[in-house]
């Protein structure tokens, strides 16, 4: 019979890459994953793993044993989901992930209804990218968390997890003029400008990058600052002109223009698959496109 301890190390190994990374996410020592696997191998009586000096990769066997492990191991959540709605009322806790433009506006809102109405339910929230969020999740970190995407910058959250729609927004320029042009045209008339972009490795630096190019040029970057907010005042200050999410566009200061993109970005919330129907979850999310629809239908389109 097949471990399934040991059928999540190999999972993991399959998405972080070395047996260091799984030992850290996991709270193992690297010599302790190297045993498990190699247990895992003799019970298998395939060979899992090809070592080659310090890297390892799967075999076909592996990939196989690990398509068949993200089953398991969803069908395991399932399980533990059936069970928790036998209970009597929603208690215990919920670790939700977010990032920063929804805190305010969408987490915050929801925090508080909860502590309202479930005072059971222990909601906690960590701010952190998305482009973490997969190896979060499936680690056990979190239990489910809010991502996005742009139109030219999809995400990529790999097996192990799914999505629920939350919220669509508009992608806006801010600048401190009306600029000419229709739609994504009024981008070229910043080929020159300073531009406030995010800082390398984030979805917001990729999609500001890739507009830009879209219309021909390379931004000439001036600032790399991820707090739209903070943005937001650099742009009133003269400081260059920027690309900001709707949710980042919710205290707009004197002087900022905000022109409507045909650029969108979409919000979701991610679980390990096979947990969304857990009762505690399914509060949270609940709560969380409420407090997304009281946004969406109170925000104004420039």
């Amino acid at each position: 019979m097949l471990d399934v301890r040991k059928l999540r190390l190999l999972r993991e190994l399959a998405h972080r890459g070395t047996i260091a990374a799984v030992a850290q996410a996991l709270a193992y020592t690297p010599s302790a994953v190297s045993q498990q696997l190699a247990a895992l191998e003799r019970e298998s009586g395939r060979p899992l793993l090809t070592r080659t000096g310090r890297r390892v990769s799967l075999t076909p066997a592996g990939a196989v044993l690990v398509e068949h492990a993200e089953v398991i191991l969803a069908d395991l959540e399932r399980a533990e989901a059936a069970l928790a709605v036998d209970g009597e009322g929603l208690s215990g806790s919920v670790r939700l992930g977010t990032f920063t433009t929804a805190l305010e506006t969408v987490v915050l809102p929801a925090m508080l209804e909860i502590a309202r109405t479930e005072s059971d339910l222990d909601l906690s929230v960590t701010e952190v990218d998305p482009a973490d969020v997969p190896d979060l999740l499936r680690s056990g970190d979190l239990d489910m968390a809010l991502v996005h995407e742009y139109d030219n910058v999809p995400s990529a959250m790999g097996s192990g997890t799914e999505l629920e729609p939350l919220l669509d927004e508009v992608v806006f320029l801010a600048s401190t003029s009306t600029p000419g042009g229709d739609g994504i045209g009024v981008i070229r008339g910043h080929v020159e400008s300073r531009w406030i972009v995010g800082n390398p490795g984030t979805l917001c630096h990729t999609m500001a990058i890739r507009t830009c190019q879209s219309q021909g040029f390379e931004p000439r970057v001036a600032h790399r600052v991820d707090d739209f907010a903070v943005v937001l005042r650099l742009v009133a200050a003269g400081a260059g002109v920027a690309l900001v999410p709707q949710l980042g566009a919710t205290d707009v200061p004197a002087g900022v223009v905000l022109t409507a993109l045909p650029i969108g970005r979409r919000t979701r919330i991610a679980y390990r698959r096979g947990s969304r129907s857990h009762p505690a979850y399914a509060a949270v999310s609940a709560e969380l496109r409420r407090a997304a629809h009281r946004f969406h239908d109170g925000s104004r389109y420039a």
